[in-house]
């Protein structure tokens, strides 16, 4: 194994094998980062080199994601703990590996078409554009967190809770899911504008 490290020693939160997920988007295949790690924790290594993203394990991505507003803003023990619980639940609820249930609801989360604005003689016409992979992914997670935060605001549910939810959603493909109503209306309003 890698530097000399057991199987076991390389499962996510102990639990959850990332050598059986298999990603079945090919344009994002390259891009979701499945090598595991001990900790996932880079310290942003990856900031200041070109597509660095996409060497970071993609559990460290989401758990920076949910690191990033209100109450969780720079805690990444409370941000890896809370998905670390919401993986359990994902796990109790699908009977699957929530890696593999991870990297199915960002696969449909991901909008493939956006719209951009193009100026003609002083007036802004909008443009349909194909979104590139690794936009895709980053627009997926933050949506995804995004909803999440927004479902466990003012409300019983625990964020652990809500993002469980919202990833079992997104993988199922229900529009219910912030993450997939976000991307069908972009691409709706891309569609408008080809």
């Amino acid at each position: 194994m890698k530097y000399g490290l057991t199987k076991e020693e390389l499962l996510v939160f102990g639990k959850y094998d990332p050598f059986e997920v298999e990603v079945k988007d090919p344009a994002l295949k390259n891009y979701i980062c499945l090598e595991p790690r001990v900790v996932p924790h880079t310290h942003g290594r990856h900031a200041n080199e070109p597509f660095g993203k996409q060497k970071v394990f993609i559990v460290e991505r989401l758990i920076n994601k949910v690191m990033r507003k209100g109450r969780n803003t720079g805690k990444k023990i409370l941000a890896y703990n809370i998905v670390k619980e919401a993986f359990e639940i994902i796990e109790k609820k699908t009977k699957k590996n929530p890696l593999q249930v991870l990297v199915d609801a960002l696969v449909n989360a991901g909008p493939r078409e956006e719209v951009v604005r193009l100026k003609y003689g002083g007036i802004a016409v909008p443009k349909a554009v194909d979104t590139s992979s690794l936009r895709r992914l980053d627009v997926a997670l933050r949506n995804i967190a995004e909803g999440a935060r927004l479902a466990a605001f003012k409300s019983k549910k625990s964020i652990a809770q809500a993002l469980a939810d919202e990833i079992i959603a997104a993988a199922n493909n229900e529009s219910r899911s912030y993450a997939i109503a976000k991307k069908e209306e972009v691409e709706r309003v891309a569609k408008s504008a080809r």
